[in-house]
Protein backbone atom coordinates (compact mmCIF):
# COMPACT_ATOMS: atom_id res chain seq x y z
CA UNK A 1 0.00 0.00 0.00
CA UNK A 2 1.35 3.48 -1.02
CA UNK A 3 0.73 5.87 2.02
CA UNK A 4 1.03 8.69 -0.03
CA UNK A 5 -1.61 7.93 -1.98
CA UNK A 6 -4.91 10.51 -0.98
CA UNK A 7 -6.92 7.74 -0.91
CA UNK A 8 -4.73 5.72 1.97
CA UNK A 9 -4.94 9.13 3.32
CA UNK A 10 -8.04 9.74 3.90
CA UNK A 11 -8.89 6.34 4.98
CA UNK A 12 -6.53 6.38 7.55
CA UNK A 13 -7.66 10.25 8.48
CA UNK A 14 -10.81 8.23 9.09
CA UNK A 15 -9.70 5.34 11.00
CA UNK A 16 -7.86 7.87 13.48
CA UNK A 17 -11.03 9.56 13.45
CA UNK A 18 -13.25 7.19 14.47
CA UNK A 19 -10.82 5.29 17.03
CA UNK A 20 -10.02 8.29 18.97
CA UNK A 21 -14.38 9.03 19.14
CA UNK A 22 -14.71 5.15 20.45
CA UNK A 23 -11.56 5.35 22.79
CA UNK A 24 -13.43 8.39 24.76
CA UNK A 25 -16.33 6.30 25.68
CA UNK A 26 -14.91 3.20 25.69
CA UNK A 27 -11.61 0.79 26.98
CA UNK A 28 -9.53 0.39 23.61
CA UNK A 29 -9.25 -3.25 24.48
CA UNK A 30 -12.75 -3.80 24.50
CA UNK A 31 -13.04 -2.59 20.73
CA UNK A 32 -12.94 -5.06 17.84
CA UNK A 33 -11.49 -3.73 14.43
CA UNK A 34 -15.36 -4.13 13.19
CA UNK A 35 -16.42 -1.54 15.68
CA UNK A 36 -13.41 0.84 13.91
CA UNK A 37 -14.49 0.00 10.55
CA UNK A 38 -18.02 0.91 10.81
CA UNK A 39 -17.33 3.78 12.96
CA UNK A 40 -15.09 4.72 10.27
CA UNK A 41 -17.84 4.07 7.35
CA UNK A 42 -15.38 1.43 5.72
CA UNK A 43 -14.69 -2.12 5.63
CA UNK A 44 -13.15 -4.52 7.89
CA UNK A 45 -10.47 -5.68 5.45
CA UNK A 46 -9.79 -1.79 4.63
CA UNK A 47 -8.80 -1.12 8.32
CA UNK A 48 -6.32 -4.46 8.31
CA UNK A 49 -4.79 -3.06 5.34
CA UNK A 50 -3.98 0.39 7.31
CA UNK A 51 -3.28 -1.48 11.24
CA UNK A 52 -2.66 -4.91 12.48
CA UNK A 53 -4.70 -4.01 15.49
CA UNK A 54 -6.28 -1.68 17.76
CA UNK A 55 -3.23 -1.06 20.05
CA UNK A 56 -1.62 0.20 16.55
CA UNK A 57 -4.62 2.02 15.15
CA UNK A 58 -4.72 3.71 19.34
CA UNK A 59 -0.96 4.58 19.20
CA UNK A 60 -1.20 6.13 15.55
CA UNK A 61 -4.18 8.10 15.97
CA UNK A 62 -2.91 9.74 19.58
CA UNK A 63 0.46 10.63 18.00
CA UNK A 64 -0.84 13.39 16.71
CA UNK A 65 -1.79 14.26 20.82
CA UNK A 66 1.39 13.09 22.22
CA UNK A 67 3.45 15.50 19.33
CA UNK A 68 1.25 18.10 20.74
CA UNK A 69 1.92 17.63 24.42
CA UNK A 70 5.69 17.57 23.68
CA UNK A 71 5.65 20.41 21.14
CA UNK A 72 3.89 22.62 24.06
CA UNK A 73 6.11 21.62 26.90
CA UNK A 74 9.42 22.43 24.76
CA UNK A 75 8.48 25.36 23.36
CA UNK A 76 7.52 27.44 26.72
CA UNK A 77 10.12 30.04 27.11
CA UNK A 78 12.34 29.24 30.41
CA UNK A 79 12.25 32.81 31.11
CA UNK A 80 8.56 33.66 31.79
CA UNK A 81 7.30 35.07 34.53
CA UNK A 82 6.80 32.25 37.77
CA UNK A 83 3.31 33.59 37.60
CA UNK A 84 2.53 33.78 33.72
CA UNK A 85 1.84 30.87 31.90
CA UNK A 86 3.22 30.90 28.58
CA UNK A 87 0.89 30.52 26.01
CA UNK A 88 1.82 27.22 24.64
CA UNK A 89 1.20 25.29 28.50
CA UNK A 90 -1.80 27.35 28.18
CA UNK A 91 -3.00 26.05 24.97
CA UNK A 92 -1.64 22.78 26.08
CA UNK A 93 -3.99 22.30 29.14
CA UNK A 94 -7.08 23.98 27.36
CA UNK A 95 -6.37 21.18 24.31
CA UNK A 96 -6.05 18.81 26.90
CA UNK A 97 -9.60 20.47 28.42
CA UNK A 98 -11.18 20.28 25.27
CA UNK A 99 -10.59 16.17 24.56
CA UNK A 100 -10.93 15.08 28.23
CA UNK A 101 -12.72 12.09 27.92
CA UNK A 102 -9.77 10.83 25.78
CA UNK A 103 -7.41 11.92 27.85
CA UNK A 104 -9.19 10.61 31.07
CA UNK A 105 -9.31 7.38 29.34
CA UNK A 106 -5.61 7.34 27.97
CA UNK A 107 -3.82 8.06 30.93
CA UNK A 108 -6.64 7.35 34.13
CA UNK A 109 -6.73 4.04 36.61
CA UNK A 110 -6.98 1.56 33.64
CA UNK A 111 -5.13 3.44 30.65
CA UNK A 112 -2.97 2.74 27.90
CA UNK A 113 0.31 2.06 29.58
CA UNK A 114 1.37 2.32 25.93
CA UNK A 115 0.31 5.67 25.17
CA UNK A 116 1.71 7.10 28.36
CA UNK A 117 5.23 5.47 27.56
CA UNK A 118 5.08 6.60 24.25
CA UNK A 119 4.40 9.78 25.74
CA UNK A 120 6.98 10.10 28.22
CA UNK A 121 9.13 8.89 25.91
CA UNK A 122 8.56 11.88 23.15
CA UNK A 123 8.26 14.71 26.00
CA UNK A 124 11.81 13.66 27.34
CA UNK A 125 13.04 13.56 23.99
CA UNK A 126 11.26 16.95 22.83
CA UNK A 127 12.67 18.72 26.49
CA UNK A 128 16.10 16.78 25.67
CA UNK A 129 17.08 18.35 22.42
CA UNK A 130 15.26 21.78 23.37
CA UNK A 131 17.85 21.70 26.34
CA UNK A 132 20.87 21.06 23.75
CA UNK A 133 19.44 23.68 21.97
CA UNK A 134 20.14 26.23 24.74
CA UNK A 135 16.58 26.52 25.68
CA UNK A 136 17.24 25.04 29.32
CA UNK A 137 16.18 26.71 32.93
CA UNK A 138 19.30 27.70 34.66
CA UNK A 139 21.06 26.12 38.12
CA UNK A 140 20.88 22.63 36.28
CA UNK A 141 24.21 22.33 35.18
CA UNK A 142 25.38 19.57 36.69
CA UNK A 143 22.10 17.63 35.74
CA UNK A 144 22.44 15.87 32.34
CA UNK A 145 19.75 17.21 29.85
CA UNK A 146 18.16 13.84 29.71
CA UNK A 147 17.64 12.94 33.13
CA UNK A 148 16.60 16.83 33.85
CA UNK A 149 13.82 16.22 30.56
CA UNK A 150 12.84 12.78 32.11
CA UNK A 151 12.39 14.01 35.41
CA UNK A 152 10.15 17.12 34.11
CA UNK A 153 8.65 14.80 31.82
CA UNK A 154 7.22 12.32 33.96
CA UNK A 155 6.19 15.23 36.29
CA UNK A 156 4.01 17.11 33.23
CA UNK A 157 2.48 13.48 32.45
CA UNK A 158 1.83 12.71 36.23
CA UNK A 159 0.07 16.52 36.76
CA UNK A 160 -2.25 15.81 33.67
CA UNK A 161 -3.26 11.95 34.55
CA UNK A 162 -4.02 13.38 37.76
CA UNK A 163 -5.55 16.72 37.23
CA UNK A 164 -7.58 15.22 34.58
CA UNK A 165 -8.97 12.19 36.15
CA UNK A 166 -10.05 13.83 39.12
CA UNK A 167 -13.50 13.66 40.34
CA UNK A 168 -14.00 17.50 39.78
CA UNK A 169 -10.81 18.89 37.86
CA UNK A 170 -9.48 22.10 38.54
CA UNK A 171 -9.93 24.61 35.53
CA UNK A 172 -7.37 24.42 32.88
CA UNK A 173 -5.40 27.79 33.37
CA UNK A 174 -5.12 26.80 37.82
CA UNK A 175 -3.36 23.60 36.54
CA UNK A 176 -1.14 25.41 33.72
CA UNK A 177 -0.22 27.66 36.25
CA UNK A 178 0.79 25.07 38.95
CA UNK A 179 2.59 23.38 36.80
CA UNK A 180 4.36 26.40 35.45
CA UNK A 181 5.36 27.02 38.76
CA UNK A 182 6.83 23.87 39.73
CA UNK A 183 8.41 23.82 36.66
CA UNK A 184 9.92 26.87 37.28
CA UNK A 185 11.23 26.51 41.42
Amino acid sequence: MNLDDPRAQRSRARLRTAILELVADKDPAAISMSEVAKQAGLNRATVYQHFPDVNALVTDAMEDAVAQVARAAALCPQDAPRDEVPEPLHELFQHITANAALYRRMLGTHGSALFATRMRERLTAELAGAFRDGRRPSGFDDVPPEVHAAYLAGALIGVIATWITDDAPAPAGDRALAFWRLFRS
